[in-house]
């Protein structure tokens, strides 16, 4: 359900904190009242996809009613976000950093405008999980035990799922997106490949490169159904 004006923009609950950053800036959670997830979404683990918090932001700050059987992580690499940085404030790309068997040393390249040959090298990390905001995360959802998760990216403007659940074809219709079974390139210490490993559903949602505003005029009334319960699957 929405409020009748969206631009009120309060948060309907507030959030308990799940950690701490690598600069001791709090990492939030938004849980449902019962406490029973079926559903993590999460956005913002790379600090240059600030679109992928503000959606999610205002996603749940449209409800009318508290979560239902979701939680809610706006953003998981705030220091980054606040830095504009892909990485955390250590330049490590926390989603190469988790405790996954394929996890590399070596650093990662990103091209960081698409059209451009620049490119910026990335740590992934003096160990395997060595970030507080990747202990923080892989704690956090041993702890709910979440049957699902949805991570929020940009700006590959897919649906990414292995499995190609009904979720996801879901999710792709609504947000008008293709459902595919991978980006194309290897993720090695990803959390989905962390996921994987523990046999946990995971749905990437990439949004596409479009304005701010346009993207949540696109993607609010899928996310605020996940959010509110009230899609298909819970």
């Amino acid at each position: 359900m929405l409020r009748s004006r969206l631009a009120c923009g309060q948060f309907v609950s507030e959030p308990e904190i799940y950690g701490r950053t690598f600069l001791g800036q709090r990492l939030e959670i938004w849980l449902p009242p019962s406490e029973s997830v079926r559903t993590l979404v999460f956005a913002g683990i790379h600090g240059e996809e600030p679109e992928t918090s503000v959606v999610l932001s205002r996603s749940l700050r449209a409800l009318a009613e508290p979560l239902e059987r979701c939680a809610v992580v706006v953003a998981a690499n705030p220091d980054g976000l606040i830095r504009g940085t892909r990485g955390n404030a250590r330049g490590v790309d926390l989603n190469r950093n988790f405790p996954t068997r394929d996890w590399q040393p070596d650093p990662v390249t990103h091209r960081w405008v698409v059209e451009e040959p620049s490119e910026v090298v990335l740590s992934t990390g003096e160990a395997p999980g060595s970030e507080p905001e990747t202990q923080a995360l892989v704690a956090l959802v041993e702890k709910l035990e979440p049957s699902r998760v949805i991570a929020m990216h940009a700006p590959l403007a897919c649906i990414d799922d292995p499995e190609a659940s009904p979720e996801a074809h879901w999710l792709g219709e609504q947000a008008q997106l293709p459902v595919v079974s991978g980006v194309g390139y290897l993720t090695q210490g990803s959390f989905g490949t962390w996921c994987a490993e523990r046999q946990l559903p995971v749905i990437t949602y990439e949004f596409p490169r479009k304005s701010v505003e346009q993207l949540v005029l696109d993607h609010l009334p899928a996310l605020t159904q996940v959010l509110s319960g009230s899609w298909p699957f819970d």
